[in-house]
């Protein structure tokens, strides 16, 4: 079977002139590359690379944000036998360093000055690190000049080599509590995940019948969501560009340019765009206009997911009118901001509010919902087109299977969980047994093999009465409001539950504006009594999910938001419990002082 560079030869062979993926210009403009360019481009750099000194095995290190060279890089890395070993492009020096020693990296490849300059202050111990290439120095160009003199057979001998139990990549989980772990994924791996996504879900990879698939890859490629997805374009054939930034202002105008018909995104991204066109319609006076519209999009959704379930007639000659008029005067407008083109999504990374994914699919936008880990190669579980039950992150995909251990722990089991932790046999034994991979995540299977996730094991807090809490929901339906940026629930061994609150700094702004306020320095917004009304709001209404012990009783406005620069996020966005705990300890304190 081989490996995964396989079919960048075997694309460009059987389909040369098709456009495989798109790549912007100096100029921001996009520009067209065939499957027969991209394989050119590959070979010529496979060939610098093994001039350069890269060896069958070596592992060499690719840190840099979303671009077209990672995908260059990865694919002739995987030609020539190498094992990439992503890092974030946010990582410390010492979290470089950590990664980089442990892998034994031979080489690396860096996006810039800032990025070579980190992995230089710990360069001395790194003993076996031989290369370092910069791409905006001229990396690629450099590498294809100095394997120019090589004949295509050498790069062809080294990739007939590879066969699918061949590493293909390190992945460090980010890692919410505790040193990074490498997790160690074969080619296999990977073709298996992104020929099983692809088989189930290429119908609606189209917005219509005879569109040209296509997707634009936002998320970090240091991430296994962002690999699995290059991964199943290229074997898929799906035209794909890249873009380096998730905030609104540079990914809006980029979705408008490349016009996908279908992304991949993490939840975030689709409350950005839904607060966006929440706060358009409000600086616009159409403020209850539009909660008509969601209200509507979200009972036309449910209704048509109780006809697919065979429990509910459809959406009423009513509703289905008052979509009509909602689809021309709001929902065309929130899929235009996508692009124009966008029918299908698909979500991962952590759990989206079930009335959001209603309001999206309502609106013309069909999210479908998927669960995995860096363990199992990204998803293992999703929602079928078909038969979509919003709140959940759906049933096993092909050739997987999920079961629920006595504490309520999902196990996963399949060709896409991966071969164990790098150097790390006692991590291994505890998560691999016997073939199962035990994810440390909580969940439920309904009936119909739908799961949900409820929480994570090591999150779970325990109050000094005994009481457990699941923090996950809490915080999800308290960041529900558009005023709250994020929440962490505290209150492990202490006598009741709290909270810490940040803001959404641009929600804030506009929820300012629209009441004639002048812009609040931070310092003196968290005091505002109407800005913690609102958060109140938000705490009392997700107090109603839970029992009355359950429940937060206090809660405290920080002025400044988490973020993975200060080490409180992870890079996919996950909070540290740990380090926000102890950053902030003496505000913690304060919430249980009498």
């Amino acid at each position: 079977m081989g490996g995964l560079a396989d079919v960048v030869f075997r694309y460009a062979e059987e389909d040369p002139s098709r456009v495989a993926l798109g790549r912007k210009d100096d100029t921001g403009r996009w520009r067209d590359v065939t499957a027969a360019e991209f394989r050119d481009e590959v070979l010529a750099l496979a060939k610098g690379l093994l001039a350069g000194g890269v060896r069958f095995g070596d592992r060499v290190a690719i840190m840099s944000r979303t671009r077209y060279e990672w995908t260059l890089f990865d694919f002739a890395l995987w030609t020539v036998g190498a094992q990439v070993v992503p890092v974030y492009p946010t990582s410390s020096a010492e979290q470089c360093y950590w990664m980089l020693h442990d892998a034994e990296v031979t080489a690396a490849i860096v996006e810039h000055e800032d990025h070579a300059m980190t992995i230089a202050t710990v360069i001395d111990r790194l003993p076996r690190m031989r290369r370092l290439w910069q791409l905006d120095a001229g990396a690629v160009q450099e590498l294809y000049d100095e394997g120019a003199h090589l004949d295509d057979e050498v790069v062809h001998r080294h990739r007939q080599a590879v066969t699918p139990d061949s590493v293909a990549t390190v992945i460090y989980t980010s890692g919410t509590t505790g040193r990074p772990k490498g997790c160690v994924l074969s080619h296999g791996n990977f073709m298996y995940e992104a020929d099983t996504v692809i088989a189930r879900y290429e119908p609606v990879f189209r917005s219509r019948r005879g569109d040209e698939a296509s997707t634009l890859l936002f998320l970090p490629l240091a991430h296994v969501f962002g690999r699995m997805v290059q991964v199943a374009a290229i074997r898929g054939k799906v035209r794909f560009g890249h873009q380096p930034q998730l905030h609104a202002a540079a990914l809006l105008p980029d979705l408008a340019a490349f016009r996908p018909t279908f992304f991949l995104a993490v939840p975030y991204i689709f409350e950005k765009v839904f607060n966006a066109a929440r706060r358009k319609a409000e600086r616009e006076g159409r403020s209850g206009p539009f909660e008509k519209a969601v209200d509507v999009a979200v009972r036309y959704a449910d209704a048509m997911e109780e006809k697919a379930w065979g429990i509910g007639p459809g959406p009423s000659a009513a509703l289905r009118m008052r979509h009509q008029l909602f689809d021309k005067l709001v929902y065309t407008r929130i899929r235009a901001a996508m692009g124009g083109r966008i029918r299908h999504a698909m979500s991962g990374g952590s759990a989206m509010d079930r009335r959001l994914g209603l309001f999206f699919a309502g609106a013309g936008v069909h999210v479908y919902e998927g669960y995995g880990l860096t363990e199992s190669t990204a998803a293992a579980v999703a929602n079928p087109p078909e038969r979509t039950r919003y709140g959940t992150v759906g049933r096993p995909v092909p050739g997987v299977t999920v079961r629920i251990a006595d504490d309520g722990e999902i196990w996963l089991r399949g060709d896409n969980v991966f071969q164990g932790y790098l150097n790390n046999a006692k991590a291994t034994g505890e998560t691999l047994h016997d073939g199962w991979l035990a994810t440390g995540d909580l969940g439920s299977l309904d009936g119909d093999g739908y799961l949900t996730i409820t929480g994570r094991k090591k999150e779970i807090l325990v109050t000094s009465g005994g009481k457990s809490v699941s923090p996950a929901v809490l915080e999800e339906r308290v960041r529900d409001h558009p005023l709250v940026g994020q929440c962490i629930v505290v209150g492990n061994d202490r006598p009741y539950v709290a909270a810490l609150v940040t803001l959404d700094q641009e929600a804030v702004e506009h929820w300012l504006a629209m009441r004639g306020k002048a812009p609040i320095p931070p310092a003196e917004l968290v005091l505002d009594a109407d800005l913690e009304a609102e958060v109140r709001r938000a705490v009392v209404t997700a107090n109603t999910l839970v029992s009355q012990a359950e429940s937060i009783r206090t809660f405290r406005i920080l002025a400044q938001p988490f973020s993975e620069e200060h080490g409180l996020l992870t890079p996919s966005l996950k909070l540290k419990r740990r380090a926000i705990e102890k950053t902030y300890g003496e505000e913690i304190e304060a919430l249980y002082r009498a």
